[in-house]
């Protein structure tokens, strides 16, 4: 018998996405929405409109596609929204009200946890999410 004629084939390395980085907004103001941010939703975030978290617990994060003509973001134009994990989400709707934020009257309570909605000051719909226990 002559030299093997066998290839040995190696498959590429494949390359996957690990987690969330980041989420980036637009803003019309950025210095405008980071005061937002920080005093009604209680986000530090520095002069120049960003935070970076530090997760202390197993926590997760969930990235999802919805279909083009969802409304679950609230307007048409808006092309993503945010959900950000709260402790108490009763006790943060009644402070948002009670400082003229924008919150949409439903809630909703699933296996995950409870939902509630607020809008910036620029018309972005904001997922607010009490966690269930054990998530």
């Amino acid at each position: 018998m002559g030299p093997s004629r066998v290839a040995v084939v190696r498959s590429p390395a494949v390359a996957k996405v690990t987690g969330i980085g980041g989420v980036f907004l637009r803003a019309r103001n950025p210095e405008r929405m980071a005061e937002w941010y920080r005093r009604h939703l209680g986000v530090p975030m520095s002069d120049g409109g960003a935070i970076t978290f530090h997760w202390d617990a197993a926590e997760t994060t969930t990235f999802a596609l919805f279909a083009n003509d969802t409304d679950y973001f609230g307007e048409p134009g808006q092309r993503a929204m945010i959900n950000l994990r709260v402790d108490d989400l009763a006790e943060l709707l009644a402070q948002l009200r009670s400082r003229g934020v924008e919150v949409l009257p439903q809630t909703e309570d699933s296996e995950f946890g409870r939902f509630g909605w607020c809008v910036d000051p620029e018309g972005n719909r904001i997922e607010l999410w009490q966690p269930a226990a054990g998530m």
